[in-house]
């Protein structure tokens, strides 16, 4: 990994680029949280260099595994993946080869429930009780609780080493902005993190961001870059003949 300078001055948040961002708080085995749906408000930069680090035997708690050829379907094909706790997988067919030639271990976890790991996990939450999954093979091995007759299994909330998430615009104390459906995983993601990496394509001085639409406060992020031009690629491109 290249040399990673200290950001300056030393009150920003701010750090020159991705491969710095990431140095010295990444290791083999560690529980990874990464925002995104699909291939929408995925940190594009920091996966780059978080598959050029090359750590390995990484679980990652994200909604997706994005695509063969980008998000974090580059993890895969570098074999840097040991688990998914994701959602839906359904656009990746290098992760249905390991997971059927049990390469890869997949905790599959509904939607609104991944979000609300996330989100208990942040707010200091170690476990909730939901309807959701009861009678499914997600139930199973999770306890039940009955409350006023209904029965409800535990799960689990989420408390990552590391998370990496994408912002629209930042400022320098780490504040965060997301724009429209690319907020989507990204603020429960990030306030779920021990050390929170944000990258974002605008950033303003202190000061400049409305209070009212900061969407993650600064003191969720640990470490932010500048990703001025991301590539914002289309998952699945559907048309209709005219």
């Amino acid at each position: 990994m290249p040399n990673a300078p200290q950001p300056t001055p030393p009150w920003t948040k701010l750090w020159p680029s991705a491969y710095a961002a990431l140095d010295g708080i990444l290791r083999n085995g560690m529980l990874l949280a990464i925002g995104g749906f699909g291939l929408c408000g995925i940190p594009e930069a920091l996966i780059f260099a978080l598959r050029d680090c090359g750590v390995r035997n990484l679980t990652i708690a994200s909604n997706n595994a994005g695509v063969d050829d980008w998000g974090i379907g580059l993890l895969l094909q570098t074999h840097q993946v040991k688990k998914m706790i994701s959602s839906y997988v359904g656009e990746n067919a290098e992760f249905e080869r390991q997971f059927l030639a049990g390469e890869l271990e997949v905790e599959f976890c509904p939607q609104g429930t991944l979000a609300e790991r996330m989100r208990a996990g942040g707010a200091g939450i170690p476990g909730f009780y939901t309807r959701t999954g009861i009678g499914t093979l997600v139930a199973e091995g999770k306890e039940h609780k009955d409350f006023d007759g209904v029965s409800y299994l535990l799960e689990r909330g989420i408390r990552a080493d590391v998370s990496l998430v994408k912002a629209w615009k930042a400022d320098t104390h780490g504040n965060l902005v997301y724009r429209r459906t690319a907020r989507n995983f990204n603020p429960h993601a990030a306030s779920c993190g021990h050390i929170t990496v944000a990258e974002a394509e605008i950033i303003v001085a202190p000061g400049e961001l409305d209070p009212d639409e900061i969407h993650t406060p600064g003191i969720f992020v640990q470490r932010l870059i500048h990703n001025p031009r991301p590539e914002k690629r289309i998952e699945r491109r559907t048309t209709r003949k005219e």
